[in-house]
């Protein structure tokens, strides 16, 4: 799991009340609840009498799996100084840095900045000018400039196809925290190939 993600206690106690441990019966040892409290209330089920879960989580813990943890913690060469809040930001400004002047494109966030899919094509074209004409590019073709996009990061920069062009279509505005990691990823792969100028401690 990337570095900064909250981690949330499943049990909805309020502050400073003891968080059960997992498994252990409700209400102490016999598991009688305490009086005037009333059970837990029953989880909505899917198909097959599973919990649901939905779309954003399911792509997101997919995503987690293809990444299979190479990427925790910040983007090397990233300043760490402030924490996760400041690597977002330093990663965002040289996304901003890098696609600015690009037509349709005005990145401010690792979310609706990324929806017509054309912040991706400009980052990459920014590196690799020859790779595709990004004066084509319509910010209306999502999907084809998703499957543009990571299809040229993988062939070019060699980063793994950590999002689904699927998955970008469907949601009109991405997940933040996707975004986020695919970008980590890219970075990565540019610093190793020597395409982003670091400097030297």
């Amino acid at each position: 799991m990337p570095h900064g993600w909250p981690q949330h206690c499943p049990h909805p106690y309020p502050r400073g009340h003891p968080c059960p441990r997992r498994g252990a019966p409700a209400g102490g040892p016999r598991g009688r609840a305490p009086p005037g409290t009333a059970g837990p209330r029953p989880r909505p089920e899917g198909a097959g009498g599973r919990p649901r879960v939905s779309t954003r989580a399911q792509g997101r813990s997919a995503i987690l799996e293809k990444f299979g943890g190479a990427a925790t913690g910040p983007a090397p060469h990233l300043k760490r100084a402030g924490g996760t809040a400041t690597v977002k930001a330093m990663l965002l400004e040289w996304c901003r840095a890098r696609t600015r002047g690009y037509q349709h494109v005005d990145v401010q966030n690792f979310s609706g900045s990324w929806g017509s899919g054309l912040a991706f094509c400009a980052l990459l074209h920014s590196f690799f000018p020859d790779a595709f004409e990004y004066g084509s590019l319509e910010p209306g073709a999502r999907r084809h400039n998703f499957a543009l996009a990571f299809a040229t990061a993988e062939e070019r920069a060699g980063c793994a196809p950590l999002l689904e062009v699927e998955d970008m279509v469907r949601l009109p505005v991405p997940d933040a925290k996707c975004v986020y990691t695919y970008l980590q990823e890219l970075y990565r792969c540019l610093v190793a190939k020597g395409l982003v100028k670091t400097k030297k401690r």
